[in-house]
Order: structure tokens, then C-alpha cells, then sequence
């Protein structure tokens, strides 16, 4: 990319680069059975069958959509800890088991983590992006989390500077983040674009911090009639990236060609 034009893009991480939600869904599937046997196995008086256990990690995956946490009173473990523990209950009923519920959580955790993995397809991509462009990977979320999926997925080569909303004062969609990467990065906003899935995080704060361009990753490609906020390009894969970058380029050099023949005119 040329002086005028895009010197660096910064990627989310939670279903743009990785698919942690497929990942969770296949660490519930995987972890069923062992998930019945720790139950049978801490809980001898209760005889659980996996459909009982199937509800416990139903529940558990609806109170990690709705989760809303604060560090200042609880840490991540502790708090989704508790999800297991609130749902185990709820199912079952009788006494709180916190022993039961770490044990399902350490499980879960341990399976997610193993199903987190940045494709070759994707390694390829990044390797052939920043050979010409600054690479970050800004990605919200607790910071011990977030910490944990980068380290498991092996995309720290990947990229010239890793931000974690967690151990930030703001975090997206705020612009103080987004300035935050183009100060560690040396660009300005007008020369980034932000790519991620989220409308509200993701487009939302490429917007409000001034970036040249947002691209929305819509997996399903069904787009609302009233999508809000408009991001500047949507994909249906992060593979697609490229090429809406060679799109934005050829505007770029078209829009200075076009801008230098009108001043040779006058």
C-alpha cells in the first residue's frame, strides 16, 4: 500500500480469527460424557443421565451469553465457576456443589482451549499481510481469558502488537483504544481499518475513532435491511480480507490519478 493509502489493519480475535464459539459448542459435545462421569463420581447419592447433563451445559452456555463481568469484584474463574455452579442447582436442586462446579468448569475450559486454532488458511493470509502491512490484534475481553486463547491458538508471530481490552482503561468501541493501537503501531487512524465480527465493538469503534475503513465479518451473510452501524465492506470469511484491500487500493491510486490529472489542468 502506497503512502495514501492502508498501512495497517487490526483484527479481532473471538469469531474473526478463531471460532471460539464453534469451539465452546464442541467442548460441551466432547465433554458430556466425562462431564457425566465427574458428576457420578463427586455426586454418588444423584445418578444424573446425560440428559440432565446436556441441560447443565445448556444453561451454562446461556449465562456465558448474558455474562456481564467486572474484575474490580470477581475474577473470570470465580464468576464462571458460579455459571456451573447456578446451573447444576437449577437442575438438579439440593445443595450448592462449588467442588462439582470447578471441576465442570476446569473441563470445559480445558476442551474449549484445545479447539482453538488460528487454520493454516489464516497463518497464510496474515504472513502474506504483513510483508507489506502493520498487523494488530485488538480483541476485548477479561485479560487472563483473552491471554489464554492467544496463547493456545499460536497467533502471537502473527502480529506486530497484541491489545487486550481487559488491560485497558476503555475497550472497544471506544476510540481511546483504537488510538491507543495506531500510537503503538506509529500510523494514524485515517490509515487503519478494523476487521472484525461484531457490529457494536468491532464497526461501531473502527468508526468512532476515525479509521479509513471497517470490514464486517458476516459468516451468514444474511444482512438486515437496517444493519446499523454501516460498516465500509462486509465478507463472509476472513479469507476475503485480501482482496477487498486490493479493492480499497485501486480506489486509492484511481481517486490520485483522477486528482492529478485534474490539477494538471488547470
Amino acid at each position: 500500500m502506497g503512502a495514501h493509502g492502508v498501512k495497517a489493519v487490526f483484527f479481532d480475535l473471538d469469531n474473526t480469527l478463531v471460532d471460539t464459539a464453534a469451539a465452546g459448542r464442541r467442548a460441551i459435545e466432547e465433554g458430556l460424557s466425562r462431564l457425566l462421569q465427574v458428576i457420578k463420581a463427586l455426586q454418588s447419592k444423584h445418578h444424573y443421565g446425560e440428559g440432565e447433563a446436556r441441560l447443565i451445559c445448556d444453561k451454562v452456555q446461556a449465562k456465558l451469553l448474558k455474562e456481564c463481568h467486572d474484575p474490580a469484584k470477581m475474577c473470570i474463574t470465580d464468576l464462571r465457576i458460579s455459571h456451573w455452579e447456578e446451573a447444576i442447582q437449577e437442575t438438579t436442586g439440593g445443595e450448592a456443589n462449588r467442588h462439582l462446579a470447578a471441576e465442570c468448569y476446569f473441563l470445559w475450559k480445558t476442551t474449549r482451549l484445545q479447539h482453538l486454532t488460528l487454520s493454516e488458511d489464516t497463518r497464510g493470509m496474515l504472513t502474506e499481510l504483513r510483508k507489506g502491512l502493520h498487523l494488530l490484534l485488538l480483541t476485548n475481553g477479561d485479560k487472563q481469558t483473552q491471554r489464554e486463547k492467544i496463547e493456545a491458538c499460536g497467533c502471537q508471530p502473527y502480529f506486530d502488537a497484541i491489545v487486550v481490552g481487559g488491560e485497558q482503561k476503555e475497550e472497544k468501541p471506544a476510540p481511546s483504544i483504537f488510538h491507543y493501537c495506531c500510537n503503538l503501531l506509529g500510523v494514524h487512524p485515517a490509515e487503519c481499518v478494523m476487521v472484525g465480527d461484531s457490529l457494536d465493538t468491532d464497526i461501531q469503534g473502527g468508526l468512532n475513532a476515525g479509521l479509513q475503513a471497517t470490514v464486517w465479518l458476516n459468516k451468514a451473510m444474511t444482512t438486515p435491511v437496517d444493519i446499523s452501524p454501516v460498516p465500509h465492506y462486509i465478507i463472509s470469511s476472513v479469507l476475503d480480507l485480501p482482496a477487498v484491500l486490493q479493492k480499497m487500493e485501486h480506489k486509492i491510486n484511481s481517486k490520485l490519478g483522477t486528482d492529478s490529472t485534474a490539477s494538471g489542468n488547470e
